[in-house]
């Protein structure tokens, strides 16, 4: 696939802020791998190549095994991921799927079982930040790397 218009150099100001965000998140306190594990997942439900190439990667670099990544598609069918990762893993694949019918009370309590207000906040943000890189690589067909 060609790639489309190349929103870097277009708009520059907004690429900027858009790392902003990022650097952002990446100071966040949930664990690396969590974040990994939300960008993975949000990345497998757009189907966003460039975004599942980049981010395995960096999970596998953190200590991920390659099981889990493997599996993550059906986390809610095996014991290879925490509780606490199933409730970060609801939360994301909700916020990614917001249409659908948003976050569920039942997720969020679900959630707040494991996690502050603050943590759950961070997860969400978390999957707005990759949903939103998930949507302008898959629809400008950022090349792979």
């Amino acid at each position: 696939m060609e790639q489309r218009v190349n929103i870097q150099q277009t708009l520059p100001a907004v690429w900027k802020a858009m790392y902003g965000l990022s650097a952002s998140v990446s100071q966040l306190s949930i664990t690396p791998i969590q974040k990994e594990l939300i960008k993975i997942r949000a990345s497998q439900i757009n189907q966003c190549a460039f975004c599942l190439n980049m981010h395995t990667r960096d999970a596998l670099k953190l200590g991920e095994t390659p099981q889990r990544i493997f599996l993550l598609n059906a986390w809610r069918e095996t014991d290879l991921f925490t509780p606490e990762e199933k409730a970060i893993l609801a939360i994301t694949e909700e916020v990614t799927l917001i249409h659908q019918h948003g976050v569920s009370e039942s997720t969020y309590q679900q959630a707040g079982q494991f996690f502050s207000p603050e943590t759950i906040a961070e997860i969400i943000i978390s999957a707005v930040a990759i949903n939103t890189w998930n949507r302008i690589a898959v629809s400008t067909n950022l090349p792979i790397d």
